[in-house]
């Protein structure tokens, strides 16, 4: 008995002293433990919260959710000429193609004045589909003495300073103010004709477009000769077009020929496309620059093709058969060899063609 009771007394002394020890282990851990680190700021959060949303957003845009993979495809897949049209329209949608001469047109220092543009870089990338004008934050260069007054009429001489640099470009008025005004060879078509034509058809020309128009001779003398309103498009390529346009009182449009003509439907009488257009011109871009002058002009109205010159085979085989397709009415067609020397290499003619477009189809 006394041995039972000493022997239990001995265990209680142990258990008692295990949990004393393991106590005092248990306090010394709590008290070497680090202190709690400081609570993180709540803009901190917040930014974190946007940085993981945003990469959300990025992985579901990248991978694609098991629906949308397993979905059958549509039956009506994107139009072939729209997709064209995205490598054709200067709108930005072919920048990415083009970066370094994006990066050096849009480097300058902001909130002074834009660099100039030697190079025409400008003129480059709108050519090549990006059009990325106006330069931000930067402010166009003026010239220190604006002129106080411009002549009103617009066959007045041009300053002398772009006639001399600019030699048979179109800044000559004094061989500018001839053209558009007699009949020398089957090719011409003298603006005097041309109203006749339409008067005889019981149609009359009060708006018109030039398509690469150049100093916008054409305009000035649709102005003079039959008080109607005539547009000039042109580009500052190797020359200041442009200014020149506008000097002589007319209103020039900064666009390149593949760019959709900035016009509303069904709105001009006549639209002339001068001799920019030519067989230099992509096909698809020659095709969708037709069509959108069928758009824009209204029921009666003409196209002209002034000069249009290609290779006589092309013309049978390729560019009369596309003009064919706008199935305008043929009021003038009029084909000519080339007179310079590189007629004889490339055997390319000329085409003057004055088509009506018809009042329903």
């Amino acid at each position: 008995m006394g041995f039972t009771m000493g022997l239990n007394m001995l265990l209680l002394l142990a258990m008692v002293a295990t949990n004393l020890l393991s106590l005092y282990h248990l306090s010394s851990t709590l008290q070497s433990r680090p202190p709690a680190p400081p609570p993180v700021p709540d803009h901190l959060l917040r930014q974190l919260h946007t940085i993981r949303a945003t990469i959300n957003h990025l992985t579901r845009l990248n991978h694609p959710t098991p629906a949308a993979t397993t979905a059958k495809p549509t039956k009506s897949p994107t139009p072939s000429d729209l997709l064209i049209y995205t490598h054709l329209s200067p709108i930005a949608s072919a920048c990415h193609l083009h970066p370094d001469l994006l990066h050096a047109y849009m480097t300058y220092s902001p909130f002074s004045l834009c660099p100039p543009d030697p190079n025409n870089i400008a003129e480059t990338l709108i050519l090549r589909g990006c059009h990325p004008l106006p330069r931000r934050r930067c402010f166009s260069l003026s010239p220190q003495k604006p002129q106080s007054s411009l002549s009103s009429h617009p066959f007045s001489p041009l300053p002398k300073m772009w006639t001399q640099k600019y030699p048979n470009l179109g800044f000559d008025m004094e061989s500018e103010k001839d053209k558009f005004v007699a009949y020398k060879t089957d090719l011409d078509l003298p603006t005097s004709q041309l109203f006749r034509i339409a008067r005889n058809s019981g149609f009359s020309i009060r708006l018109g477009l030039d398509v690469g128009g150049g100093t916008g001779t054409f305009a000035a003398r649709m102005k003079v000769d039959m008080n109607a309103t005539v547009v000039t498009t042109t580009m500052n390529w190797g020359a200041p077009y442009n200014e020149a346009v506008a000097a002589r009182g007319l209103v020039p449009v900064h666009v390149p020929l593949q760019q959709r003509l900035p016009v509303f439907d069904g709105v001009l009488d006549l639209v002339r496309c001068g001799r920019a257009v030519n067989r230099w011109i992509p096909l698809a871009a020659m095709e969708f620059l037709f069509y959108d002058v069928d758009r824009v002009l209204r029921g009666g109205g003409y196209l002209w093709l002034d000069r249009f010159f290609s290779k006589g085979v092309d013309l049978d085989r390729v560019y009369g058969p596309l003009i064919g397709k706008l199935g305008y009415k043929k009021v003038k067609w009029a084909v000519a060899n080339k007179s310079d020397s590189s007629r004889v290499k490339n055997g390319e003619v000329y085409l003057t063609a004055l088509l009506q477009k018809p009042f329903s189809k």
